[in-house]
């Protein structure tokens, strides 16, 4: 069978077309062209200043602040309650002199008559702050006169409290270079189950998180982003170090985000024993098992009660932990790849810990260690930290949540091993975007949910080799499509239309794309904008516009129109065959474009002799704002089969009509 190709844009001269090919154009009637992507104000201002650049890479005077925590808590697992202080040593790395800093009290979220957008079945108090200091000096809260936004500054050292945002005035404004060193004593029931987020579940469980004070993001196109928490869109959050002690009643164990720095004194001998056997083991270790739940079995005993454990973690976003009780823990390592260079590959201890109520769990340390191994391999950026591991957590959350080393995820009893991977590896893909690559999920849930959409389907590629695990995301996006209720992707995420429209300008459709503009780029350009943009945002706060401008620069290609046309509208791509015909020794095809996205119409084209033939009508003919174009090869058989994006690369809405057969 011959295998001839013809890629061929309408726009070009007749003289230039390949040889063999001519093409016609026709126009009944004329379509909108996409406007090109404009810029926020304040993006337009970070370029302006040179702390970004128009080719997508942070600019040469590129900021953003740091912050040191050390965090000691205490959890009753009894009275279902933590209480703690944490004590914040804020940089500002920013050229700007700050009079007033904000911080989030996420747990606020469960105060009463605080605004929320889904509701909420606990109702526990939110947090109770005990003591504020700010340079030494005590501050008293101010009550009253609602939420000043930034540039409305409180009058005298003090700290004012709406909703989960906290604004807080020090002694004196913070200059640059300065630090501000703050101390927070604080307290909050910890609620069943949380936005589906964090909680208790069944006595023998807790995953805390989003649950001590924490700076807002000051960064270099916003501002204080002071956005409030209303439990739908997720969390933008400012990378630092970390320094946690979590007391918890013996018997139960902990794991956190960051390195267990006194292992030894928790756990019993042959419990730590397995763990550090674990970190040199391809295979299964099952560190605790139904036979080592309890005080002295799980853990060692202490006089008072209560065991602390310490952690340590740097250059995290945020952190978080669990207790449990009566969860077996299966851990192995995987490799993550060369972190310092030494020619060696590096590993990281993946793990699972579940409850014998989850059967289906035996398989997760194993999914686990996949993930972490392909994501270090596909993204580029190897995953930096010591462990990642997933707790099960029916009743707290069906689905995922995910935190930086930690994620909580349902028991997935009703479901399939399939599924349990694909929750598992969507959970640790978060881990390289929002965990790294720091993007602003509550403004754009897109970047890092999509992402991570879309980097599950290429973990499902390789663990379950066969099936187009792309697939089920372009379906899902042209169903919804058709339905007419879609948001802009670049709508801000808690003012979508409706739940079901932030799915998909948040999940489906982003992924969808990202494997459109592979098919689009080809694998090698796309991989290598891919992995640039990942590398150059490693630990930073990149905006859409950045994301779309590597992608541009890479591809040396004028992208606006792809942008535009599906991340800022919500038009629809619906290309068809209308008529194909054959004339002694050429073969015409007419493409009618029916929707508003343009792209390119890839033709394969069988004929009666068995040869197949390719085309492609440029995606400059329909930006020139044509409906209808012609395509004609010289071809030595007649056509008996014609379709459009024959590999499904592209998000067409109605496939019914790319396919033409002869009758």
């Amino acid at each position: 069978m011959r295998r001839t190709v013809w890629a061929v844009s309408l726009l070009l001269p007749l003289a230039l077309l390949p040889r063999g090919v001519v093409a016609q154009d026709g126009t009944d009637d004329e379509r909108p062209a996409p406007h090109p992507v404009t810029v926020s104000l304040g993006l337009q201002q970070a370029l302006e200043l040179g702390t970004r650049s128009p080719t997508g890479e942070p600019g040469a005077n590129y900021w953003q602040q740091w912050s040191d925590y050390t965090i000691r808590a205490r959890l009753d697992a009894e009275g279902k309650r933590v209480d703690g202080s944490v004590r914040i040593v804020y940089h500002n790395r920013s050229p700007d002199t700050l009079p007033e800093v904000y911080l989030q009290l996420l747990q606020n979220l469960h105060a009463p008559g605080v605004v929320r957008n889904r509701p909420q079945r606990n109702v526990t108090g939110g947090v109770q702050l005990k003591r504020v200091v700010a340079s030494g000096m005590e501050l008293a809260p101010v009550r009253g006169a609602g939420f000043r936004r930034p540039g409305s500054i409180l009058r005298n050292a003090s700290y004012r409290v709406t909703g989960t945002t906290m604004q807080l005035r020090p002694p004196r404004p913070l200059e640059p270079g300065d630090s501000l060193v703050m101390e927070i004593d604080f307290g909050f029931q910890v609620p069943q189950n949380s936005s589906g987020r964090m909680g208790w579940s069944r006595d023998n469980l807790f995953f805390i998180a989003y649950w001590y004070p924490q700076m807002a993001v000051y960064d270099d196109v916003v501002g204080w982003q002071t956005d409030p928490y209303l439990g739908g869109a997720e969390f933008y959050m400012g990378y630092g170090s970390y320094d946690l002690t979590v007391e918890a009643p013996e018997g139960w164990v902990v794991m956190a985000t960051g390195q267990l720095e006194n292992a030894e004194a928790v756990f019993p001998e042959p419990v730590f024993q397995r763990f550090r056997q674990a970190e040199r083991s391809d295979t299964v270790v099952h560190v605790l098992t139904a036979m080592d739940f309890g005080p002295g079995r799980a853990t060692r005993r202490s006089d008072g009660g209560y065991l602390a454990w310490h952690f340590t973690a740097d250059n995290v976003r945020d952190v978080t932990f669990s207790a449990t009780r009566s969860s077996m823990w299966d851990a192995a390592r995987t490799p993550v790849g060369d972190l310092d260079g030494d020619g060696t590959v590096d590993y990281a201890r993946a793990e699972a810990l579940y409850r014998g109520t989850a059967p289906r769990w035996q398989h997760a340390w194993r999914f686990v260690q996949h993930s972490i191994d392909f994501l270090s391999r596909w993204t580029g950026v190897n995953y930096p930290w010591p462990h990642m591991t997933a707790v099960e957590g029916a009743e707290i959350i069906g689905g995922g949540m995910e935190f930086p080393m930690l994620t909580v995820i349902g028991d997935y009893n009703q479901r399939s091993d399939t599924a349990l991977y694909s929750v598992i590896a969507h959970e640790l893909a978060h881990m390289w975007v929002p965990m790294i690559v720091g993007n602003d999920e509550r403004r754009r849930a897109w970047m890092d949910e999509g992402t991570t959409s879309f980097n599950t389907g290429q973990a499902k590629r390789e663990f379950y080799p066969g099936p187009d695990w792309d697939e089920g995301n372009r379906e899902e996006y042209a169903r919804f499509a058709l339905t007419g209720r879609e948001g802009e992707i670049m709508r801000w995420s808690d003012f979508h239309y409706q739940g079901t429209a932030y799915s998909m300008a948040s999940y489906a459709k982003p992924a969808t794309l990202l494997a459109t503009l592979r098919g689009l780029l080809g694998e090698e350009t796309f991989v290598r904008a891919y992995r640039t943009y990942l590398r150059n945002w490693s630990f930073k706060h990149p905006t859409p516009w950045d994301f779309f401008n590597t992608f541009s620069t890479i591809s040396g290609r004028d992208l606006d129109w792809f942008w535009r046309a599906f991340y800022f509208e919500t038009w629809t791509l619906d290309q068809g065959i209308e008529t194909v015909s054959y004339d002694r020794d050429h073969t015409t095809v007419v493409v009618r474009d029916h929707g508003l996205a343009p792209m390119p119409a890839r033709l394969t084209i069988t004929l009666a002799d068995g040869s197949v033939v390719f085309g492609e009508i440029g995606v400059d003919t329909w930006l020139a704002g044509r409906r209808r174009a012609e395509l004609t090869i010289r071809t030595e058989a007649p056509a008996v089969r014609v379709e459009i994006d024959a590999d499904h690369v592209f998000p067409d809405v109605n496939r019914e009509n790319n396919v033409w057969e002869q009758s």
